[in-house]
């Protein structure tokens, strides 16, 4: 289904928030805009409303598509986001997020995020999102004296 906001798909799903002691579902919104064709965004809680994200409420994490792509077959990702295939479950794929007030381990459904994948991949396929973001017409613009001079002259 396609974001109200922009071009692109959102898909909603469910994560299981890993705790010591048990587990915790975690609604949340897969958000792919072409506007933006290298990234993925996870919205949580209450951004979500009729499975469109609402700005500025509620938590939301940016991924590179790339990654999200490569967590589905190996570890993948460094520092605050990490994605890997479970090991003894086909269907199950970790999310580890860590930021400065504290990190959470998810369980989600990797046919989910699969399918959510192939969606995106049919608005921009790999290789054609530097079409979407137009550097060819902005580096055009700025060397024939279309742009701003950044020294005033």
């Amino acid at each position: 289904m396609a974001s109200r906001r922009t071009s692109g798909h959102s898909s909603p799903v469910t994560l299981q928030l890993v705790g010591p002691s048990s587990w915790t579902e975690v609604p949340a919104l897969l958000l792919y805009d072409v506007a933006d064709p290298y990234a993925v965004r996870i919205a949580f809680g209450d951004m979500i409303e009729d499975d469109v994200a609402e700005p500025d409420a509620g938590i939301t994490w940016l991924l590179s598509r790339e990654l999200l792509q490569a967590g589905l077959e190996r570890p993948a990702g460094d520092g605050d986001v990490r994605l890997w295939p479970a090991r003894v479950t086909a269907d199950v794929l970790y999310l580890h997020l860590r930021a400065p007030s504290g990190e959470a381990l998810f369980e989600m459904s990797r046919a989910s995020v699969a399918a959510f994948l192939r969606q995106t991949l049919a608005l921009v396929p790999l290789g054609k999102e530097t079409e979407r973001l137009g550097l060819d017409d902005e580096l055009q613009a700025l060397l024939s004296n279309g742009g701003a001079d950044p020294m005033g002259r």
